[in-house]
């Protein structure tokens, strides 16, 4: 109890720190560096608040809410108001309140004199009608689900046996139990309602937040309509997710009757959802296009249909399949595959990250091979890398130094090895493997006959592609060290705080939370698409002029 009361205004001040961050990003990303609020920049904010949307309504921590585990070691048991409350109204709010500080971190009117709009604006002006349909049938599928456990009961946990062959001791048999439906169905209802509720009021923001100066009325509706296109995408697999823990719940068998094996239909149904979701795409603002209302502007198209553009181009299909290839040369190469797991997970992260960089690189050899010319000359990006990007990866650093830190601490309290040093030097030649690619950018020939801008365009698409590898690596290592060494934060922040007393056990969930929304942070930014090419190259700068006095 000493640990918890100490531990609870940390537990408060953590989402509203969370909150800042998200907010100063946000603006980060809105307010262009030397630019100020553009298209460009308006469109790439409404992006980024998806993106980090999405990530906070991650349930992955509540998947066995209500469950009793038959193994006390694996961890703590979402059972008890303490635990469950957290765990479902995290990504609940989490999710809400990111997609409502997108709209309050766009910028109010600056000028002397503004347009009025007369018309009132209403939620069902800018609603996409066929995605509010789909998610209000989500959303009614998934209360029918949770009603559905309202009438289940309860039972007890059947321990395992404990098994010994001489040599090692290991458990055999057993099951988790339940408890009571009622109780379930009362928690996730309440987070179905929340989250509904809360949707209503962050879509009656959107539809009543200020117009943008930077945009006339249409692209101001548009905009609207693709920050309400975002929410209800993850509104709705937030909601699917709810459905699926209630499956998981109701799919359980009473160990008592001898029943070990169950099935939960309700979590492909929810992986289907999450596809459909993700293929949902929003409009596109069309100021943010090129040209003047999304008309191509004169030599665009030439740029794109470069050879060298279309190499760069299918360059990036071909890195999905690198990140694939420590997983497959395990059938041929078995000893560089048990190689690699002697170092556990972080090993993958790390040959997963060398093999893209390696591709990288030789993708700007060959394109020096063959369309670079020592007569071009070689144009450098006045920007390699975006605002927005430059943040993830600085964001990334830190919290992988901070997960190393106490990490280290929490292994060196406990008396462990110290399995944290093979992840920083794997981390550490991640980066080594990354200067080739960035050498190889900057020294490379200029490629002959391209279009203003073009040969600019593919360094800037190089430096991104390794900014965005290394920015990912970070996190997923910071992810694996988390996930596999979660005792260690145990030991710094006490298992008490968090509802957890068994001492013997193997693993915290708290930490283990954290590590699968890294993870799927980790994923989400090795996917961050590449737009160079389909921006029009800046205009050279302006001879400085002398002004006498």
């Amino acid at each position: 109890m000493p640990v918890q009361s100490d531990l609870t205004p940390l537990l408060l001040l953590g989402p509203l720190l969370t909150a800042v961050v998200v907010y100063l990003v946000l603006r980060w990303v809105i307010w262009a560096p030397n630019t100020g609020t553009s298209p460009a920049s308006v469109s790439e904010h409404a992006l980024w608040v998806g993106v980090i949307g999405w990530l906070a309504s991650s349930l992955q921590g509540a998947v066995n809410v209500g469950i009793i585990p038959a193994n006390p070691s694996t961890g703590a048991a979402l059972t008890t108001a303490g635990t469950i409350l957290p765990a479902l109204m995290w990504p609940v709010l989490g999710c809400l309140t990111v997609h409502a500080l997108g709209q309050i971190s766009y910028p109010g009117p600056r000028r002397m004199r503004r347009q009025a709009v007369l018309s009132v604006r209403r939620i069902r002006d800018f609603l996409p009608r066929r995605l509010a349909l789909t998610t209000a049938a989500i959303f009614g599928t998934a209360a029918a689900g949770i009603a559905g456990t309202a009438t289940l009961p309860g039972f007890a946990a059947v321990a395992p046996t404990q098994v010994s062959d001489g040599q090692s001791t290991y458990y055999n048999g057993g099951g988790d139990g339940r408890i009571p439906g009622p109780e379930v169905a009362g928690w996730l209802g309440g987070a179905l309602l929340v989250l509904a509720g809360g949707t209503w009021l962050v879509l009656w923001l959107i539809a009543s937040r200020r117009q943008l100066e930077s945009l006339d009325a249409a692209d101001n509706a548009v905009l609207r309509t693709i920050a309400m296109n975002r929410l209800l995408r993850t509104v709705a697999t937030v909601a699917a997710g709810l459905a699926a823990i209630a499956g998981n719940f109701a799919a359980r068998p009473d160990p008592a009757q001898g029943m070990t094996s169950w099935a939960n239909p309700a979590g492909l149904a929810c992986t289907v959802v999450l596809l459909v979701m993700w293929w949902w795409r929003p409009p596109r603002l069309a100021a943010a296009g090129l040209g003047v209302r999304n008309r191509p502007e004169p030599g665009t198209a030439a740029v794109r249909q470069h050879p060298a553009a279309r190499l760069v181009s299918s360059l990036g299909a071909l890195l999905g399949l690198a990140a694939a290839v420590p997983l497959v040369a395990g059938v041929f190469l078995t000893q560089a595959l048990m190689a690699a797991a002697t170092y556990g997970f972080a090993g993958f992260v790390a040959l997963m990250a060398a093999s893209v960089l390696l591709v990288i690189a030789a993708g700007e050899l060959l394109l020096q091979h063959n369309y670079g010319s020592p007569d071009a000359p070689r144009r450098w990006p006045r920007q390699p890398v975006s605002p927005a990007l430059l943040t993830t990866a600085v964001l990334a650093l830190l919290v992988f130094l901070i997960v190393l830190v106490l990490t280290a601490a929490g292994q060196a309290r406990r008396g462990e090895n110290q399995d944290w040093v093979p992840a920083t030097l794997l981390t550490a030649g991640v980066f080594a493997v990354s200067l080739p690619a960035i050498v190889t950018a900057r020294r490379r020939r200029g490629i002959a006959d391209a279009p203003a801008g073009l040969d600019a365009a593919l360094r800037a698409v190089t430096v991104h592609r390794v900014v965005r590898t290394l920015a990912a690596t970070l996190t997923a290592q910071a992810a694996v060290l988390l996930l596999t060494r979660s005792n260690a934060w145990a030991e710094l922040l006490g298992r008490a705080a968090f509802g957890e007393t068994d001492p013997a056990a193997t693993s915290w969930w708290p930490a283990i939370a954290v590590g699968a929304v890294l993870g799927v942070a980790a994923t989400v930014i090795a996917v961050i698409p590449v737009r160079a090419l389909a921006r029009p190259a800046a205009a050279p700068p302006l001879p400085r002029q002398e002004v006498s006095a």
